[in-house]
């Protein structure tokens, strides 16, 4: 064989290996119906009261951990717009977590008082959990469990970390921190 057609093999199998790496590192990004139902979760919310994931049933849901002292909170008036503009098809969520250079130091009583007074919340807010590490809550745990939710692995990456989850309890977007609530990446997705 001339150096011409060895060139040309080589060329073919660095083509098709390249073509499977691209299609192992999209695969992750492919929502797949959850293993685990969404719905059989609970958390408790930031007075005490505990709330089944069921009750959601039928709206979307966007998932966010919240911090009161990071550069994003802002991001709550964002928040509490999407909210109230999209109130008939979608429920946000407000998990407050202290795993991001603690940037969320207060008690559940100082994080509702802050929200309420500088943001005007009024989509619910739970109670201060933990969304990373061994500790996290199930909640968490299942969006980053890929063999939980079908599909992702990533959890959150920075305060203010984004889940879109359907009418029917699929996770089918997670949103880095810095992608604003109000952005049409999210929007397009809840209309």
């Amino acid at each position: 064989m001339g150096i011409k057609y060895i060139l040309l093999i080589v060329l073919i199998f660095a083509v098709i290996l390249i073509s499977l790496i691209i299609a192992k590192e999209n695969e992750e990004d492919i929502p797949l119906d959850p293993v685990a139902s969404f719905y059989d979760l609970s958390a408790s919310l930031i007075d005490g009261q505990e709330v089944s994931m069921n009750s959601y049933k039928g709206k979307k849901i966007l998932i966010v951990n919240v911090a009161s002292k990071c550069g994003l909170t802002p991001q709550y008036s964002e928040l509490e717009e999407l909210y109230q503009k999209y109130s008939e098809n979608l429920i946000v969520l407000g998990f407050p977590a202290n795993d991001f250079l603690r940037q969320e130091p207060g008690s559940n009583k100082d994080i509702s008082s802050f929200c309420s007074n500088n943001y005007s919340v009024t989509f619910p807010l739970f109670e201060k959990i933990k969304v990373k590490g061994s500790k996290k809550h199930q909640v968490y745990d299942w969006l980053s469990d890929s063999k939980k939710n079908g599909w992702n692995k990533k959890g959150p990456s920075w305060n203010f970390t984004k889940y879109l989850i359907d009418e029917n309890g699929k996770l089918i977007k997670r949103f880095s921190p810095r992608t604003s609530p109000l952005s049409s990446e999210i929007t397009s997705l809840i209309k």
